[in-house]
């Protein structure tokens, strides 16, 4: 017993030292990477691992991936997608607190927030969103687009973050309805633009300059925005700058999962495991959960449906159709009008076989049971829905 106290205070000093070291105090943010998939080679978001674990000492780092060397923690998985079981199955169990990866499928309804740095005057700038689909409805998807961004600001350690939205279509819709939310109280801080003639809607002047804390946009423009922003220096082919595609923001969703681009290169990851710790650190689901209660309370619901009521099909393909019971989904078929998925879907419950829409990195996508997948195929190419 003795020997043991003794080993418990030693222990105990030897902590307490290397914290007063280190500047860390208490348990270490858990954040985990996959790096089978990357067009430059695992070596390189190895490589990004290394260099966020070197520099920040209040992160570990657990690499999932194969035939790479490191001195972090190694969990070995033979491919992608069992890369992406082994992450899911991890922050499941809490012995991950958040996750970087990339090609990872997120349901309707969770869309990315990205972090970039802006050239003009190198301030950091969320943009919301960059890959995902929060809602199939373009301005309902802005809307909610805005309070992912407000959730991963704050969660980021921005406490009243400003928002601007940029000027593509529907911003003005998008703009007259986060007015009517502010009015009925929900706290949201809106940012002029830097042009002349002011204004919340952001231009091409703002976005390089970063004037908003957090720019509202749709995915796909959001998509190319962040390619643009941390490739521009490099033509390209390697994106060098920036915390990446950030992560898959949601009322329902459960895990902190954060996207890399395949052209991810390791300065990003570096910057995008940072992100997912801040996120950690920050609470962003509680945050998310508030932030949408606080909206719903402020009429986030009505609005939303108003603006979906009016464009509703009346040719009875939206009829309601019983799901089939639900099985888990493992193939998926791309090259659907983001518009039509949720008509597919219901064709395929027609005849029987559960679906479901999902967003992968090509743009959306029906999911189904690997058995279900040629029937569906061969009925949704019948239907002209591909």
């Amino acid at each position: 017993m003795e020997k043991l106290i003794k080993a418990t205070i030693r222990e105990t000093f030897e902590d307490l030292a290397t914290a007063l070291e280190t500047g860390q105090f208490g348990k270490k943010t858990r954040v985990g990477i996959t790096v089978i998939g990357s067009e430059h080679g695992p070596k390189e978001l190895v490589r990004g691992a290394e260099l966020a674990q070197k520099s920040n000492s209040d992160i570990e780092v657990v690499v999932i991936g194969n035939t790479v060397k490191t001195s972090l923690e190694l969990v070995e998985v033979r491919d992608e997608d069992e890369a992406h079981r082994v992450m899911d199955q991890m922050l499941s169990e809490g012995t991950l607190d958040a996750a970087v990866t990339m090609h990872y499928n997120f349901p309707i309804g969770v869309s990315t927030v990205g972090r970039v740095v802006t050239p003009a005057q190198g301030r950091e700038m969320f943009l919301a969103s960059t890959t995902g689909t929060a809602d199939t409805h373009r301005v309902a998807a802005m809307i909610k687009n805005t309070i992912y961004g407000i959730a991963c600001a704050k969660a980021a350690g921005i406490k009243e973050p400003t928002v601007g939205i940029l000027n593509i279509e529907g911003a003005r819709l998008v703009e007259r309805n986060l007015v009517r939310l502010k009015e009925a109280g929900y706290d949201i801080t809106f940012q002029e633009s830097a042009r002349a003639d002011g204004g919340f809607v952001m231009r091409g002047n703002d976005l390089l300059q970063g004037v908003p804390d957090i720019m509202v946009s749709d995915s796909l423009t959001g998509n190319v925005m962040m390619k643009v922003f941390s490739s521009y220096t490099t033509g390209g082919s390697y994106e060098g700058i920036g915390y990446g595609y950030g992560p898959g923001v949601g009322p329902d969703q459960e895990k902190i999962i954060c996207i890399l681009s395949r052209a991810s290169g390791a300065p990003v990851a570096a910057d995008a495991i940072r992100y997912a710790a801040d996120c950690a650190q920050g609470d962003l689901l509680d945050v998310v959960r508030d932030e949408f209660a606080e909206a719903r309370d402020c009429g986030l619901d009505r609005l939303l449906t108003e603006l979906t009521e009016s464009e509703k099909k009346t040719d009875g393909a939206t009829d309601d159709v019983e799901c089939p019971p639900e099985k888990v989904c493992t193939s998926d078929i791309p090259g659907i009008e983001i518009l039509d998925l949720d008509d597919a879907v219901r064709e395929l419950w027609k005849e029987g076989i559960y679906a479901s829409t999902g967003m992968g990195c090509t743009g959306p996508i029906v999911m189904m049971a690997e058995e279900d997948y040629d029937r569906s195929k061969e009925i949704l190419k019948q239907k002209g829905y591909i």
